[in-house]
């Protein structure tokens, strides 16, 4: 709205100068990209990055299964740990080796952070495999992608409406430094005679 005032009294204000009127086209373009094109942005890199990630949770989601793995000893002490789940959480989770058959039915054994608070010899707890039967994170849930896909979609926008406003700014920044240089020509071709009688100023 200020850029809109600006155009309308720069229109025939006898004192405007060229760089008055377009710092004030300036702002209004700048207003117009702000409102239109950063939100167009926005919606363009989020829905992007939605498509991306139901790509790959639909990826993750064939090529991981769960399975439950079976405590054969404690490998160590009790330390809040990334699960083999993919959580992480202030659970303390204790290093047990453990075995677990994959997928394909082939048998696995390895030390695993198991979520228990007293792991004993047979205790069961799940787990996700991929298709070879190492032990791999959970499938990412599709309402954490659709999460993720709004937050990129939103900091793209606002990434989009902060460049438009640099590149105003800087360009604000040049026309001032010019006009003070045609300012500081114009003193130093006036400015000796000035007050002098018959010196024309």
């Amino acid at each position: 709205m200020r850029a809109v005032v600006g155009v309308w009294r720069w229109r025939h204000n006898p004192l405007r100068r060229v760089s008055d009127v377009v710092e004030a086209w300036l702002a209004l373009v700048a207003l117009v990209l702000m409102v239109c094109a950063a939100p167009a942005v926005g919606a363009l890199c989020g829905a992007r990055t939605d498509a991306t990630l139901r790509r790959t949770v639909a990826e993750q989601r064939l090529h991981r299964h769960p399975t439950s793995a079976v405590v054969v000893r404690r490998a160590g002490s009790q330390a809040p740990l990334a699960g083999p789940d993919g959580t992480t959480d202030r659970v303390a989770r204790a290093k047990v080796v453990a075995n677990w058959r994959a997928y394909d039915g082939s048998s696995h054994s390895g030390t695993l952070a198991a979520p228990l608070s007293s792991p004993a010899g047979g205790a069961a707890f799940a787990i996700w495999t991929d298709d070879h039967g190492r032990p791999v994170p959970r499938p990412m849930p599709l309402a954490a992608a659709r999460t993720h896909a709004v937050f990129a979609g939103i900091c793209a926008a606002a990434a989009a409406a902060a460049l438009i406003e640099a590149l105003r700014r800087l360009t604000v920044w040049r026309l001032i430094r010019r006009r003070y240089a045609r300012l500081d020509r114009a003193w130093a071709r006036y400015g000796p005679d000035w007050g002098r009688t018959g010196a024309g100023s």
